[in-house]
């Protein structure tokens, strides 16, 4: 049965994020059959009773968002007192303590939070980066935040992440949430056969991602990235977050980050690394020379006070650069919007010569995305590609006085609403601010289970979570 075609007509400002950067007023766009078949400035009629007309008169038209780097489980640990003040080794080891409790059905649960409220600041596509695999918590997490997922409606590309270097082997994670090789291979070959789907449009697609440098053993990452190259997957991790980082590396293997990242072969195009802020100039451009992705997280890196990541510099030298909320206990929100917004200003804290502009950081948000993820199909709006859409209006409070440039006013000012309408693969899935999920029964097993969790970890660890140390 042939989808419900849909006019998005007369926008106040569509930007393309098209290889010419072009953007229009007036005019329209037609979704047919998940893809869009037509736009642009001029007006465009359509008859019959299978049209569904949007008039975007007030609205910006974007690419749906594209967030490459997330921990969605995290949701269930935003805002404990005891890590609100402390920097990233610290907030691990105390978090691992919380973490180790994670269930299948927090998994499932936080996933559906953490996704919807990606969406519901104009995200179409989401990466998330599942390294934690308690004991307890059974084998199929990453197959509960895929049906999560698809119970929403967005692109999914989940990585199935790994720990192998625990605390009894120079590690930082516990013992007891760390895998062997062997089973995270099996798991990998498992999720691939059944989930990846490697087609234009595809809902699904799979990543590998050891965790990091301090809790992944150099076996580990070297054949991550052998297994990739030959199965033609992207690959992802953690580097050059914080200056413990470098120091753990040079203590451990004699070198520094991105030299160890090299060494076990992963400065490749199919890499992409989360942060990547301690860099020096020689190595931006080797990172560069290699292709390799980055994924920016800015309000993760002020939260956690990690540095401000050299994003100027990094364009410059070709990497390609993205936007991710990463992990909501370093951020304590997903919101795509407030990550181009703090992109933008953190930015600003340099030399104005390596300044961000407005289009600069939505760049990042979509064609970065897509670039990262290794996708021609989704992060621009033209003809052809998939119809990840997303309409925010302009005319509301917080937006008075913000007309001369509509797309800027969503990075220059605070966004009081959700995103209007947002469109995935052809399908509404967010309609005048709302889902079509219960949102009151969701929020209230989150809390739920957050609560069980830091209960039980109480218990199990004698420590007061709820007091700021």
């Amino acid at each position: 049965m042939p989808q419900k075609r849909i006019l998005i007509q007369n926008p106040k400002l569509v930007a393309t994020m098209d290889d010419k950067g072009r953007e229009f007023t007036g005019g329209h766009i037609l979704v047919e059959n998940g893809v869009i078949s037509n736009l642009g400035p001029e007006p465009l009629h359509v008859s019959g009773n299978e049209v569904e007309v949007i008039d975007a008169s007030e609205m910006v038209v974007l690419p749906g968002f594209i967030n490459t780097h997330h921990h969605l489980y995290q949701s269930l640990t935003r805002n404990i007192p005891r890590m609100q003040d402390q920097p990233l080794f610290g907030w691990l080891k105390n978090h691992y303590q919380v973490w180790r409790e994670l269930t299948e059905e927090g998994v499932f649960v936080s996933a559906q939070v953490g996704l919807l409220e990606l969406m519901k600041s104009g995200t179409t596509t989401s990466s998330d980066h599942l390294y934690l695999f308690p004991k307890q918590a059974g084998t199929q997490l990453i197959d509960a935040e895929i049906n999560a997922a698809r119970h929403l409606g967005i692109r999914f590309h989940p990585t199935r992440g790994s720990m192998t270097l625990g605390e009894s082997a120079g590690g930082l994670p516990p013992d007891d949430v760390v895998q062997n090789e062997a089973h995270i291979q099996a798991d990998i070959e498992r999720l691939l056969a059944k989930y990846h789907d490697t087609a234009p449009g595809a809902m699904t697609r799979l990543a590998l991602a050891p965790c990091s440098p301090f809790s992944v053993t150099t076996e580990q990452m070297a054949h991550t990235a052998a297994f990739a190259y030959e199965n033609g997957l992207q690959i992802h991790t953690h580097l050059a977050e914080t200056l413990d980082e470098e120091a753990f590396c040079m203590q451990q293997y004699g070198m520094r980050p991105v030299d160890y990242m090299e060494s076990v072969n992963w400065l490749s195009e199919n890499a992409w690394f989360a942060h990547a802020i301690h860099l020096t100039d020689r190595e931006i451009v080797r990172l560069g020379t290699a292709g390799v992705g980055m994924s920016h997280c800015p309000s993760s890196n002020m939260r956690l006070g990690s540095g401000i990541a050299r994003i100027r510099e990094l364009l410059d030298a070709g990497v390609k650069v993205s936007l991710g909320v990463d992990g909501s206990a370093s951020n304590d929100s997903g919101n795509m919007l407030m990550e181009i917004r703090n992109a933008l200003y953190l930015s600003r804290l340099r030399e104005q010569g390596f300044w961000l502009n407005a289009r600069d950081v939505f760049r990042m948000a979509t064609r970065g995305g897509a670039a990262i993820l290794g996708r021609d199909d989704i992060g621009e709006l033209s003809p052809g590609k998939q119809a990840d859409i997303a309409l925010f209006r302009i005319d509301g409070l917080e937006y008075a006085g913000a007309q001369a440039d509509p797309l800027a006013a969503l990075a220059f000012t605070v966004r009081m609403r959700p995103v209007d309408y947002l469109l995935v693969k052809g399908e509404i899935r967010i309609r005048e601010g709302n889902s079509r999920l219960v949102e009151k029964d969701l929020i209230a097993s989150h809390n739920r289970i957050a609560a069980e969790m830091l209960t039980r970890a109480g218990k199990q660890t004698g420590i007061d979570f709820l007091r700021r140390d």
